[in-house]
């Protein structure tokens, strides 16, 4: 694994980061790239410093609530911090207010941990936690107040402001279009679509259709210099190219795809098929638990919080098989790999790739454990293989618990999607007359007269 990060390692540019770029610098860097999406949790920075090892060029931090980032949150302060191998960096953040916006953006320029290339506002996560604040996707709702956002952040600040949503929020109420032509008429630097609603979750596959549709859209509109970056079931370097070429985006965005094969970003570089063996992969396991231990503390501290991402890695890179492009590109077309069904093991399996295959929150504690204990690759391999022919393994084969299908990303409140089980409301009172109305809105005119007369900002946050 040493030998693959020195020859793929890239530098960063000093002058890259000595000078905020401008929109048009920013959109050439990023054209025909793979991007490593926003993944909460999952874009800690040993993880981005691992796939930067494997040619990733753009990357993109975990969501930052503005909010709490403001009030000195040092969790929010910490996902600002860049690996000096990213070369083209961004920060993604959550807000839906103009002011709060760019005092946000101001202090992550003022950051000495975080030197970013372009700022990215956060309109598509689904998080439950997310959009009852009114923030992610549920700003989908409105193309006119996005628009207003989205006009306000980039008025207010020279760096480059990128936006990521959906293709809705609701099913019923795909909007991508509109919101589209919101972002690109205010003056965003680029804009990427996940081919889902919010609602969908990941349980459905990615619409790319649509994304073609806005693509399409956006260059008749005269807006073909604005990058429009897809984003949905994408596992392998031939998808990748597919979709590009099919719908005409600029670049690609992959999440799943790259938690669960970080040396994706190889295969889209070379493309070409990795197809790495048990050993490699544990050489590529142990990087990145080394690269934790350098991150958070080779103490107990230090493990701890380490724990809240290592062994939930597992949860992904245990969904690893190989897809090469000769025997299953056809199926690709058909439907996306990351959605298909992958072959469970059989008793004729190596014991090592059993174990490295095993769905179970207990196995992947364990494995995340020697790991960390290991001194070098080989002895992560020793010990792994001793431990898949252990009766411990056995044991968890027979009851181990095993996580729901990406759950640890989509995290929907229980219930149907969507309006995310509203809140049984008070039966309705009586009709009001025309008259009351018209009073409630002289009312409403009269309160916001007065806030902006006295420097206040409407709506208020």
């Amino acid at each position: 694994m040493k030998a693959v990060s020195s020859l793929l390692l890239l530098a960063v540019g000093s002058s890259a980061l000595s000078s905020t770029p401008t929109s048009s610098s920013m959109q050439q860097q990023i054209a025909g790239q793979m991007i490593l999406a926003p993944l909460t949790k999952g874009g800690n920075l040993p993880f981005r410093r691992l796939c930067a090892d494997f040619g990733m060029k753009v990357s993109l931090s975990e969501m930052v609530y503005a909010r709490s980032l403001l009030r000195g949150s040092p969790v929010e302060q910490a996902r600002l911090r860049r690996w000096e191998g990213e070369q083209i960096f961004g920060v993604q953040i959550a807000t839906n207010g103009v002011t709060e916006g760019l005092e946000a953006i101001r202090k992550l320029q003022e950051s000495s941990s975080a030197t970013v290339q372009f700022c990215d506002l956060n309109c598509g996560c689904p998080i439950y936690d997310v959009t009852r604040r009114g923030l992610g996707s549920s700003l989908l709702r409105s193309p006119q107040k996005l628009h207003k956002l989205v006009k306000g952040l980039v008025d207010g600040t020279d760096i480059p402001i990128t936006v990521k949503i959906r293709v809705g929020c609701e099913s019923d109420t795909i909007n991508v279009l509109e919101n589209v032509k919101a972002i690109r008429e205010a003056g965003a630097s680029a804009v990427t679509i996940h081919g889902r609603t919010a609602q969908q979750g990941y349980s459905k596959d990615a619409n790319w259709e649509l994304i073609q549709q806005a693509v399409a859209e956006s260059r008749e509109a005269g807006y073909g210099h604005i990058p429009i970056v897809g984003n949905g079931d994408i596992l392998t370097h031939f998808e990748a190219r597919r979709r590009m070429e099919e719908t005409g985006v600029h670049s690609v965005m992959v999440g799943r795809g790259a938690l669960i094969k970080p040396w994706i970003f190889k295969e889209f570089k070379d493309n070409a098929t990795w197809s790495p063996t048990a050993r490699e992969r544990i050489e590529v396991y142990h990087t990145l638990a080394t690269y934790m231990k350098e991150h958070f503390g080779d103490d107990e501290m230090g493990r701890k919080k380490a724990w809240t991402f290592l062994p939930w890695h597992f949860e992904f890179l245990s969904r690893y098989c190989s897809y090469p492009e000769d025997e299953f590109a056809v199926q690709s077309t058909e439907k996306p790999l990351i959605q298909s069904r992958m072959p469970s093991s059989t008793d004729a399996d190596d014991p090592l790739d059993v174990l490295l295959a095993n769905r179970s929150g207990d196995a992947h504690d364990v494995i995340a454990s020697i790991l960390w204990e290991s001194d070098s690759d080989e002895v992560a391999f020793r010990k792994l293989n001793e431990f898949s022919e252990s009766v411990e393994f056995n044991q968890i084969l027979m009851t181990g618990s095993s996580s729901e299908e990406d759950q640890v990303l989509a995290n929907p409140l229980p219930g149907k999607a969507g309006r995310w089980n509203k809140r049984r409301g008070r039966k309705p009172g009586p009709k009001r007359s025309d008259e009351e109305i018209a009073s409630i809105r002289a009312a409403r005119a009269l309160k916001k007269e007065k806030i902006i007369a006295s420097g206040g900002e409407w709506p208020p946050n």
